[in-house]
């Protein structure tokens, strides 16, 4: 009696809780899989998936939260049951019988949500059938190609394996086919548009432990353009537009071309800059590179052709004054005086309509002290007349030949270039 007294008493020892003795679970060891030495044991897979967190496209990763749902039988764990009702536990109970030791290939970093408590559910059925839910968010590896980027539509994929149990002792599977993945329907990227989910499976190979069935979760992701058609492509083709203004600017007015050529240089270079600064350095060309380059390559060929334009233009001018010679270079009015009279730099050529101008300036002015003040006002009116229909053919005359051409062929190419790189990547 005192040794039965004693036992009573014994506070080491901790009773069983009444679902564990239903289940029996002190009867059998569950460190050994259900049927052990027999077939393998199947174990069906279903997912949902609640949310794709966040794409990267530097770290090359994805990060998913989803539902995963184990299904296996094992009738260690059959009761009786007068009603066929199921029973629902916590994550206590996982620490005491056997779970499938599924885990993410390729994965960085994973948890199971543990609030207010950990997410994790276990519903057992009186024939042996189980079923293990967990909430879990992981972040595993996209193998991305940029070469078309930002056109590009990434294919990635989670997949699911077990760690110990090779296909001689598990079997994983999708527990209803192709109906096995769902997704909620409130899914939504701010750079990429799902395009699918589909689940697939196969083999994977060990050459230490052997073949493993693994399972896959595929998406495709298609990237929205407009966002990039705002912050690079539009910008790109503006500066591209503005450089062609230098093809109509005078081609003495060196300040002012020189200045809008190193303008949109160094606007291209930036905005070339902060498009690599949000992708990863990757040793292949980008379809955004490919069009920035492009259009650089076409602001940089405007500086280029207005460098020639101002070297031809000044051994044209040496040229025709060698021809005049020093008596009619006694006459001749320099670009600086010309630009007293209407504000606009002009070439030798128009030099010399200035010069007869001038003489005219001269013979008005000796007849304008003769005559009366009112004849003197008449002279000033029909000066200014003179000079403003001087100026427009003075212009037109100080045009050189390759800004002629150059406005007519920059924007042809541009626009066969766009017209090809549109269609290719498109």
């Amino acid at each position: 009696k005192r040794e039965i007294k004693m036992r009573k008493l014994d506070s080491t020892k901790v009773r069983p809780l009444k679902s564990e003795q239903l289940l029996r679970i002190e009867d059998h060891d569950f460190a050994l899989r259900p049927g052990f030495g027999g077939s393998p044991i199947p174990v069906g897979i279903d997912v949902q998936v609640e949310s794709i967190d966040s794409i990267s496209e530097v770290d090359m990763d994805f990060t998913m939260t989803l539902y995963l749902r184990h299904y296996w039988k094992d009738e260690r764990l059959s009761f009786r049951s007068n009603k066929n009702k199921s029973m629902t536990f916590d994550g206590r109970l996982i620490k005491k019988i056997w779970v499938p030791d599924v885990f993410f290939v390729h994965s960085k970093r994973s948890f199971i949500h543990d609030t207010t408590v950990e997410n994790v559910m276990l519903r057992v059925y009186p024939d042996g059938n189980v079923l293990f839910s967990l909430r879990i968010t992981v972040s595993a590896m996209c193998f991305m190609d940029f070469s078309r980027f930002p056109l590009d539509t990434q294919n990635c994929s989670l997949e699911l394996e077990s760690y110990a149990y090779n296909e001689d002792d598990l079997m994983l599977y999708w527990k209803h086919g192709n109906k096995s993945l769902s997704t909620d329907e409130h899914i939504s990227l701010s750079q990429f548009f799902i395009e699918e989910f589909s689940a697939s499976s196969g083999l994977a190979f060990y050459s230490s432990t052997g073949w493993y069935n693994r399972l896959f979760i595929n998406f495709a992701l298609r990237r929205h353009i407009f966002f990039f058609v705002l912050q690079s492509y539009f910008p790109a083709m503006l500066m591209v537009m503005l450089s062609w203004v230098s093809f109509w600017i005078d081609r003495r007015a060196v300040p002012a071309r020189v200045s809008l050529g190193i303008t949109t240089v160094l606007t291209m270079s930036t905005i070339m800059t902060g498009v690599s600064a949000s992708m990863p350095q990757v040793s292949y060309i980008k379809a955004v590179d490919v069009y920035l380059w492009i259009s650089f390559l076409f602001v940089f060929l405007s500086v280029i052709e207005y460098a020639a334009v101002n070297y031809l233009t000044t051994i044209e001018e040496r040229k025709q004054l060698k021809k005049r010679g020093k008596a009619s270079g006694m006459y001749s009015i320099d670009a600086v005086q010309a630009m007293a009279f209407d504000g606009c730099f002009h070439d030798t050529d128009v030099d010399m309509d200035l010069m007869a101008f001038s003489d005219r300036c001269e013979e008005n002015e000796t007849q304008a002290r003769a005559a009366s003040v009112a004849n003197a006002d008449t002279t000033r009116i029909k000066r200014k007349r003179s000079l403003k229909g001087n100026v427009g053919r003075i212009i037109l005359q100080n045009n050189h030949v390759i800004d002629t051409y150059s406005r007519i062929i920059f924007p042809s190419v541009y626009i066969v270039f766009n017209f090809f790189y549109w269609g290719l990547y498109i």
